[in-house]
């Protein structure tokens, strides 16, 4: 085994962030804690010598979710978007990820994206969605995280919500899920249709 094949394998090997980690399927909330950032900026270390085999194959990361907007209570799991900027990349990247202790989930309900896991169903750790720059999920995320970070009152207003539902659903992600999309459609709407969309792609 190579020093390279030594590092990687202790990388995954690892204990995730004693602040990370959620049960597949609960809603739980935290406190937002700084090190979801500090995670985040590990993970993409951890993956960018996996998945850019050179500098000219495009692939960039975000930090999207909850765990990217300071100061907002979230689900202690840090999301990743992976974009590549042809979706006829997307297969290799995939094949890196499932090395790099990713699983992926394909019963997934978003249009172009390819959804993976890490970390074991009793103790999900990061969440990752590779799509394509400039997709729908890609706009979106970025959009709603954005938003969030520039407006507080906003991002108070969808931690009330996300505290509501998370009482009444401890157990039921989905339903929590399904219950939080109107208000991150009527966010959407206004970020994204409101003339000013063209500048996040």
């Amino acid at each position: 085994m190579s020093d390279d094949d030594r590092k990687d394998r202790s990388a995954e090997d690892a204990e995730p962030s004693p602040s990370l980690g959620l049960a597949r399927g609960t809603v739980e909330l935290v406190t937002h804690d700084p090190r979801w950032r500090e995670a985040y900026e590990r993970e993409v270390e951890r993956l960018r010598p996996r998945l850019c085999a050179d500098d000219e194959n495009g692939i960039r990361f975000e930090h999207v979710g909850s765990t990217a907007v300071p100061g907002l209570a979230a689900k202690p799991i840090v999301d990743l978007l992976v974009l590549v900027s042809d979706r006829d990349d997307a297969g290799g990247v995939a094949r890196a990820l499932e090395a790099a202790g990713y699983e992926e989930r394909p019963d997934d309900d978003v249009p172009g994206r390819r959804f993976f896991v890490r970390g074991p169903p009793e103790r999900r750790t990061h969440y990752l969605s590779l799509t394509e720059v400039g997709s729908d999920c890609h706009r979106e995320q970025v959009a709603f995280r954005d938003d969030l970070r520039a407006d507080d009152d906003l991002a108070a207003e969808y931690e009330r919500r996300k505290r509501k539902l998370a009482e009444a659903h401890p157990d039921e992600r989905s339903q929590y899920t399904n219950a939080k999309a109107s208000f991150v459609e009527s966010v959407l709407g206004d970020v994204l249709y409101s003339g000013d969309g063209d500048s996040l792609v």
